[in-house]
């Protein structure tokens, strides 16, 4: 039996499904190998990036085909997941209207949280709001590197903010040093460094008062090494270190714990583009060592895991979620 839960791979390789998706991938103009570097994610994960170019509706037609014209009980089943870990809690998610920060808030919602999903954008959050349970989700469109957009962050929240996990980020295009203008450097930092500067500053206060709260920053491979990404988003990135190390020695024994997820390749909608020949001919030798991209539930389970009790004795850690990527 096939569902969209399986691997890109596990249908290519099934006797029935096989056919049917290289069957329709060729209706496409298209071939198994183009779909090698998602080999290892699931068909319902491809919906989610594909930008329509693989919808729903034809994910839908390939499991009814592969399973005699009727779609499997399993399709519709949720994740197993720690039910309950989060009953009670506020949890902040920046970036929540994709990818990571989407993962994450969906996986926080059916542990029992109640999410602030924010996002710069309003159709994303305002989406997953929808597919939500009613009261689950308080959809915020805001920017977090404006104060405006911190202020109303943290009013949505309300009086108790129990964690906060900083997703939302942006990438370089890969740009070396010499190639870096100021407005690039300016941006990058301003979302990836100043907003999670600015909304933990907010945040801490409430968590303080409470005595207790849990932080989670998303750093990057380009944290842990200097040949993951270019100048400004590796900088950003060893900076959202720094915050990481300096709040949790602050603020451990206050009861609130600060931690750093430093993803892999990892399926999102972020750019990930090269846009230097310089930084391209330096940066890809090294690209071929990089671990099979994981999808987006992959890192949230990460990330949760750092927001919930389980992690309860870890404070100030960089979790390299990477596939073995930063051992090399």
């Amino acid at each position: 039996m096939l569902t969209s839960k399986n691997t890109v791979q596990e249908w290519l390789d099934d006797a029935v499904g096989g056919p049917i998706l290289r069957e329709t991938l060729a209706q496409g103009g298209q071939s198994a190998d183009d779909l090698a570097p998602a080999a290892g994610l699931s068909l319902r994960t491809l919906v989610e990036l594909g930008g329509g170019r693989f919808p729903q509706e034809l994910v839908d037609t390939l499991v009814k085909q592969a399973n005699g014209g009727e779609m499997p009980a399993e399709e519709t089943e949720e994740e197993p997941v720690a039910r309950g870990r989060f009953a009670g809690r506020t949890l902040i998610v920046t970036g929540a209207g994709s990818g990571i920060g989407r993962a994450t808030a969906r996986r926080l919602v059916r542990e029992g949280g109640l999410v602030i999903a924010v996002d710069v954008a309003p159709t994303g959050v305002a989406e997953l709001a929808a597919a939500s349970p009613d009261g689950s989700i308080v959809a915020v469109t805001a920017d977090i590197t404006s104060a405006e957009g911190v202020a109303a962050i943290v009013a949505a929240a309300g009086e108790r903010v129990d964690g906060l996990a900083n997703i939302a980020g942006i990438m370089d295009g890969m740009m070396p040093l010499h190639e870096t203008d100021d407005a690039l450097w300016r941006r990058v930092f301003s979302v990836n460094v100043d907003g999670t500067f600015a909304l933990s500053r907010a945040v801490l206060p409430l968590m303080l008062a409470q005595g207790r709260g849990s932080v989670v920053n998303v750093a990057s491979e380009a944290s842990l090494r200097g040949n993951a990404a270019g100048t400004a988003y590796t900088a950003s990135k060893h900076a959202v270190v720094g915050i990481t190390k300096s709040a949790a020695f602050l603020y451990g024994p206050s009861g609130i714990r600060t931690n750093a997820v430093a993803p892999g390749p990892t399926a999102t909608a972020i750019e990930g583009s090269m846009a230097s020949e310089f930084g391209r001919g330096r940066l890809a030798p090294f690209f071929t060592l990089i671990p099979p991209v994981v999808s987006a539930d992959t890192m949230a389970a990460s990330i949760t895991w750092l927001l919930s009790d389980d992690s309860a004795n870890v404070n100030g850690v960089v979790l390299a979620s990477d596939g073995g990527w930063s051992v090399q």
